[in-house]
């Protein structure tokens, strides 16, 4: 499995690069054929944030669905051993709920179907984006809104039709709060999102064609 350690606006040491090897070298026992491990890490240069001026993140790439996990702290081994621990215990639940499907117990994560009722809204100004040229699979953009302090960033997926279940996984291990994919019974887009406890939504567009 190879890993690889980079730093954005800070250099890596030989010392940091030992610590992160020597305990990724144990990942290899929770993943399915793990192929690589991209260790990155960002310094904070705001001294506003020094609690949090390192964050590491941690992405795990092979056959399966890749996997993430991060975390900040004010220095980068405590961040690189909570992002550890976060990447770890994915892949644990990953590995236990692959023992239960093949044991005939269907999925451990029982979807909850909702509406948008149950979503938050917050009230706000439309503001027009500027033009820009459509981005391609694994790129990514970044605008402003108008005259605002606001930062929107775009990325592009590619996307492969996938069940429920499959997206709740998927999920699970990058560690996000929602997951947007194309269900594979129905070919819409659809998101599915975690609410509280072990309950989780699905939202579906119906799209409608213009009159």
């Amino acid at each position: 499995m190879e890993i690889v350690v980079v730093g954005r606006g800070t250099d890596i040491n030989d010392k940091f690069r030992s610590h992160a090897e020597e305990k990724l070298d144990k990942i290899e026992q929770l993943a399915i054929d793990p192929q690589r491990v991209e260790v990155e890490v960002t310094r904070e240069k705001n001294p506003r944030l020094s609690d949090s001026a390192e964050r590491v993140e941690l992405t795990l790439r092979g056959k399966g669905p890749v996997t993430r996990a991060e975390a900040s702290a004010a220095d980068r081994y405590a961040a690189f051993d909570i992002a550890y621990g976060k990447l770890s215990e994915r892949l644990r639940r990953a590995r236990d709920r692959r023992k239960d499907r093949r044991k005939g117990a269907g999925s451990t994560i029982p979807p909850m179907p909702s509406t948008l009722d149950d979503l938050p809204v917050t009230a706000q100004a439309p503001v027009e984006e500027p033009t820009r040229k459509p981005l391609q699979a694994g790129e990514v953009a970044e605008t402003q809104l108008g005259d605002s302090p606001v930062i929107v960033r775009h990325k592009v997926h590619s996307a492969v039709p996938m069940t429920v279940d499959q997206a709740l996984y998927e999920m699970e291990l990058v560690g996000h709060p929602f997951y947007l994919f194309v269900e594979e019974e129905s070919q819409q887009p659809a998101v599915v999102y975690h609410r509280t406890g072990w309950t989780y939504g699905v939202i579906r567009l119906e799209v409608e064609s213009e009159a």
